[in-house]
């Protein structure tokens, strides 16, 4: 038995720590290697140093053509209506109605999709704030690009006490 020496004696051994993760739902557990950075190109924020910021929000195309949201719509509104209203401003390629399963009635949205922008952007500047079945109907694109950060839903918990107790 003699020419082992490749076997490692547990002095020998490198016992790394485990990474400290907390409990919960506040996102402080994530491994500092897994934390987000905004300088990857893989991310899907990164900013380009070539492409000039935007300083609003932008209609975004999708996969398959210009994406546009109305709400508001009566729920006896079916959707030979919508094609009725929307289809003065362009072809129209799909249409999407949510329906109450229950009822079969409309749940008061759509989507619908535009081949090119100006299609898009010609039924969003006529219809928004139309009437539609005597209701005001509110039409903008789904997809949206803007500013990532302070005005974002998920931007940091500043206010927060970090010890259970209350803050008087």
């Amino acid at each position: 038995m003699e020419g082992h020496d490749d076997d490692v004696s547990m002095e020998d051994a490198v016992v790394e720590p485990m990474p400290r993760r907390s409990k919960g739902r506040g996102g402080r557990g994530r491994l500092r290697s897994q934390s987000k950075t905004l300088d990857h190109p893989n991310n899907p924020f990164f900013l380009d140093a070539n492409e000039p910021p935007s300083q609003g929000y932008a209609p975004q195309r999708s996969i398959e053509g210009w994406i546009v949201l109305i709400t508001g719509i009566h729920e006896e509104a079916q959707e030979d209506h919508i094609l009725n209203a929307f289809g003065d401003y362009g072809e129209i390629k799909n249409l999407h109605m949510n329906l109450d399963r229950r009822t079969g009635f409309a749940k008061g949205n759509a989507l619908i999709e535009y081949e090119t922008f100006e299609e898009a952007d010609a039924a969003i500047s006529a219809m928004n704030g139309a009437k539609l079945f005597g209701r005001t109907i509110l039409v903008n694109s789904a997809f949206m690009t803007g500013p990532f950060g302070s005005n974002s839903r998920r931007s940091p918990q500043l206010n927060r006490s970090r010890s259970p107790r209350m803050k008087y």
